[in-house]
């Protein structure tokens, strides 16, 4: 008796339900954040979303109207002929996935730019480079490697930088009515403390907690993002694994970062961590961008490693990096190591010898460096 092997486009679905269900899903698990970006953000938030919203759709339409066009076949056909075709081939799958990207996308942007109309080619220009050279320069849904929002998010970033406002919004962290100029910056609470660690002692939390500081939209309100995540979790539309490694990881490495700072700089060691934990975009896209099954693993051993994978960059990236925030690029790095972990001829659905010793490297390499490079007092960047 011969077997057949039946390939298959991510994501690969081990429950009864359909992709679009899935991908619904999301989009009601993103809803809260934005809904949030919305009454804060006002026009802004809802320009974001709906630049990056037809932007991304209409490129997926193109896309699927030139993959689904009559072959030549030595008839002339019509472009009336063309378009039917090329529609016909166009599902409501070919909706829901970009529109996914372009509300993930829309929520990791800042609310303005300065001057003010550039936010404009910023969002064009980032939502089609995501979704054509993250996603459709692959063969369109299932098979990109690398997450579309993430991948125009950088390019974005890469080109319009310089120009980001992340702190116009509708109301700003203070002390006693005096803002925290000197504490809170860009992303949530990190630019600004570069080789200063003092900075976090004036950081509320709670202001962390309920998105009372600067960022790109959908980052700061924590609320939102933990209902989203604990949505995806229950609806099974993320997967468990990539999360608790990740945070596991994330929490062991900047315990012994916080150990050694805290004790150089007589700092307390929960608030530290606290704030390494709820600053910065890491639980938004730990929850929309990194559980994301098309550019994730497969199997379960290879999701505890990747979600591992992801945090220890992250850490480096926060200690030591020039960057304030490691989340977006641990991201891009774990979608793309995903396939050498998917290899046929070492990947498995069971725990074996070789992925325990993967995910102690992992975790091993990232807990050496830290206390390396801090036990010696190098400069760190928060």
């Amino acid at each position: 008796m011969t077997s057949t092997i039946i390939v298959e486009k991510a994501p690969h679905l081990r429950r009864k339900d359909s992709l679009a269900r899935m991908l619904i899903d999301v989009l009601i698990a993103l809803a809260p954040t934005a809904v949030f970006a919305v009454v804060v953000y006002g026009f802004d938030a809802v320009r974001n979303l709906g630049v990056s919203w037809a932007t991304m759709v209409l490129a997926e339409f193109v896309f699927v109207l030139i993959q689904n066009r009559i072959k030549y076949d030595g008839t002339k056909h019509s472009f009336k002929e063309q378009i039917k075709a090329g529609v016909s081939g166009y599902s409501i799958n070919n909706l829901l996935a970009p529109s996914i990207s372009a509300v993930i996308f829309a929520l990791i942007m800042p609310a303005r730019l300065d001057p003010y109309y550039l936010i404009y080619p910023a969002l064009i220009a980032g939502s089609l480079f995501g979704i054509v050279i993250g996603k459709l320069v692959f063969g369109g849904n299932g098979s990109n490697i690398f997450n579309p929002a993430a991948v125009g998010m950088v390019f974005a970033k890469l080109c319009f930088g310089s120009h980001y406002v992340y702190n116009s919004r509708s109301f700003y962290v203070t002390t006693g009515g005096t803002p925290l100029t000197n504490a809170i910056t860009e992303v949530s609470g990190l630019n600004s403390l570069t080789g200063k660690w003092t900075g976090i002692e004036s950081v509320p939390l709670a202001n962390l907690f309920f998105g009372q500081v600067g960022g790109t939209i959908g980052e700061a309100f924590k609320i939102t993002i933990l209902i989203g995540m604990a949505y995806l979790l229950i609806r099974k539309a993320a997967d468990w694994r990539i999360i608790a490694s990740y945070l596991g990881t994330f929490i062991v490495v900047m315990s012994l970062a916080g150990a050694i700072i805290c004790t150089r700089e007589n700092l307390s060691f929960f608030r530290f961590l606290a704030f390494q934990l709820l600053s910065g975009g890491m639980l938004f896209g730990l929850a929309f961008m990194l559980t994301d099954p098309v550019t994730s693993p497969i199997n379960s051993p290879s999701r505890f490693i990747y979600g591992a994978f992801a945090a220890a960059v992250t850490c480096i990236i926060r200690l030591f990096g020039a960057l304030p925030e490691g989340m977006v690029y641990s991201i891009l790095l774990g979608n793309l190591i995903a396939p050498a972990l998917d290899y046929y001829k070492w990947s498995s659905s069971r725990w074996n010898r070789r992925y325990v010793i993967i995910l102690c490297c992992v975790i091993g390499v990232a807990l050496l460096a830290t206390g390396l490079g801090l036990g010696f007092g190098g400069e760190v960047v928060a």
